[in-house]
């Protein structure tokens, strides 16, 4: 078998071996039972619940639980606009960068905020380490934000009839501290002890292998990198992010960050299952996922492992792949699984330029942002994919005339209605953002570096990447300018919140209806048949969306190619 194939199995294989262990662990957290970590992190809770002056004990309705976090996501984006515009002058900022601009700083920290990462300015130049430092924090409130509703979700799919759905203060706590911190923590040491950096000194100077002398860029970056992958945040502590030597020294630390990204995603479906005592619609969720993610990981990783064919019609050895904007050190199958994977995942941190790969690659890559379901980011890939659940069962219900219902509760007109729009915003934010940068290009299309299909691609790209709360982008795109900043700030904001008030209102009011046994006439969810059902739906949606969108960009690339 190819080494680079091979690696790629043994990535996968050792996430789903430790998804489940983690999956049984954070059910055990979210439903308060004992676990190994009590003794280590109950004193540290109660300490915040009383700094806080947080009632532990109080039980929230879903509207309660949004209005919280609503209310201190805004406080973090307001802090995260201060810290950014006064950066300049604020301590920790040995290389002197300079204060970032309203709108940069806008796109910034509604981009942290929302988990997206989005970065339309250079790490090692744009940001002082309180900058760092202080979106490092965001790192791990963004992750917990959506840990914590996907908690809520939980709670809601218990088969009783209840308006109370836990606290969201100690489900947010309990994310942090029982499970981000310490991923995050063995995750950066193995780092550390790889080479990657953790200082606050300032620019180094360094030798090359010239003999010339150069001043380059450390700081804090092995935690920085640990919870950017751990959380899905996956903004970039340098400019080129994974790709950096520093943040992904060798092939080892790309297995670690690649394990570290999608091992939360995979251990939260498996958590639904335990908690919830349905182990079986756990695996029919995750068989679905990974179905959808083997559909957009097995054509890039051959594409990229062919390379382009207009060079073999040169006459050039293409053997090693499409090597364009790819590390040496990693290979073209290994830079092509990591960027379906962390399209799919929502992580959007890269260790080869997007920009660089093949079309087909690249409509990949878009479809998995697109889907944004397949795994998706810590906690909300679930709230995402629970949307799908709920149109699949009415639909199924409609074919074979049976009362719509899951996990005991019947779907009615208004979660359908919820339901639809939050389906539809998706479609809705991308493919309006794209239009309007195109319609106006002396505000958007004006700043591309490349013509044609390509450069149609790297704006939808943004706008894909945006509202899925990826991050990651083509990079031929000049977007650090106030069009680009403002519109892709409206859809991170947009994308992040509607995509999470939707799901838990449905959950909290099917929650508080009343619980109706299963019978032979209950449409089971937790089948093979379901899934397909399931898969069916979300592919529908998603082609007869993005399709057209698709053929103007990476599609017609790649016939132009051949």
């Amino acid at each position: 078998m190819n080494t680079e194939i091979l690696g790629i199995i043994i990535m996968f294989a050792l996430t789903l071996a430790l998804a489940i262990p983690l999956g049984r662990y954070i059910a055990k957290v979210y439903s308060n039972e004992k676990t190994f970590a009590d003794a280590v992190f109950n004193p540290i809770d109660k300490l915040i619940y009383r700094l806080g002056g947080i009632d532990h004990n109080e039980e929230m309705g879903w509207k309660r639980h949004l209005k919280i976090l609503l209310s201190i996501n805004f406080i973090w984006f307001i802090l995260g606009m201060i810290v950014l515009m006064c950066q300049g002058w604020l301590p920790l900022n040995p290389d002197n960068n300079p204060n970032m601009s309203p709108d940069l700083a806008f796109n910034t920290s509604i981009s942290f905020v929302v988990n997206c990462n989005l970065q339309h300015y250079s790490g090692e130049t744009g940001l002082s380490y309180l900058g760092q430092l202080f979106l490092m924090f965001l790192q791990f409130a963004s992750a917990a934000t959506g840990l914590a509703t996907a908690a809520i979700l939980f709670n809601a799919l218990k088969e009783r009839t209840t308006e109370k759905l836990g606290n969201f203060y100690v489900y947010f706590v309990k994310s942090c501290t029982r499970i981000l911190l310490p991923l995050s923590l063995i995750t950066a040491i193995l780092l550390l002890l790889n080479g990657t950096p953790m200082t606050f000194e300032g620019k180094q100077d360094m030798v090359t292998l010239e003999g010339e002398h150069v001043q380059v860029s450390t700081g804090p970056v092995a935690a920085f990198t640990a919870i950017k992958h751990i959380g899905t945040n996956g903004g970039g502590f340098f400019g080129t992010n994974s790709a950096h030597p520093f943040e992904n020294p060798n092939y080892f630390t790309n297995m670690v960050e690649m394990i570290a990204q999608m091992i939360v995603p995979f251990a939260m479906i498996f958590a639904l299952g335990f908690y919830v005592k349905r182990r079986k619609l756990s695996y029919m969720i995750f068989g679905v996922m990974t179905v959808g993610f083997l559909l957009l990981a097995v054509p890039t990783v051959i594409a990229e492992m062919n390379g382009n064919p207009a060079l073999s019609q040169m006459g050039i050895d293409t053997s090693a792949g499409a090597t364009e904007g790819k590390e040496v050190r990693f290979g073209a199958a290994a830079s092509g699984y990591w960027s379906i994977a962390t399209t799919v995942i929502s992580t959007g941190s890269v260790n080869s330029m997007h920009d660089s790969a093949m079309p087909l690659s690249g409509a990949m890559q878009l479809l998995a942002m697109m889907v944004n379901c397949f795994y998706g980011g810590c906690g909300v890939g679930l709230l995402n994919f629970y949307i799908f659940i709920i149109l699949a069962v009415f639909i199924s219900g409609l074919m074979v005339g049976r009362t719509p219902e899951f996990m005991g509760k019947k779907i009615e007109a208004r979660e359908m209605k919820i339901a639809m729009i939050i389906a539809l915003l998706h479609t809705l934010l991308i493919l309006s953002g794209t239009a309007l940068s195109t319609a106006y290009p002396e505000y958007g299309a004006c700043t591309l570096n490349n013509p044609g299909f390509h450069g149609f691609s790297e704006i939808l790209y943004e706008f894909t990447s945006s509202s899925a709360n990826n991050g990651s982008g083509f990079e031929g795109l000049g977007d650090n300018n106030p069009w680009w900043n403002i519109t892709t700030g409206v859809v991170l904001l947009l994308s992040r919140f509607l995509p999470i008030i939707g799901p838990i209102a449905i959950a909290g009011i099917l929650a508080s209806k009343k619980h109706v046994p299963e019978s032979a006439g209950t449409l089971k969810t937790d089948t093979s048949t379901f899934g397909l059902m399931v898969f069916a739906v979300i592919f529908i949606i998603a082609a007869l969306s993005f399709f057209p969108a698709l053929a103007l960009g990476p599609i017609a690339e790649y016939f132009s190619l051949a």
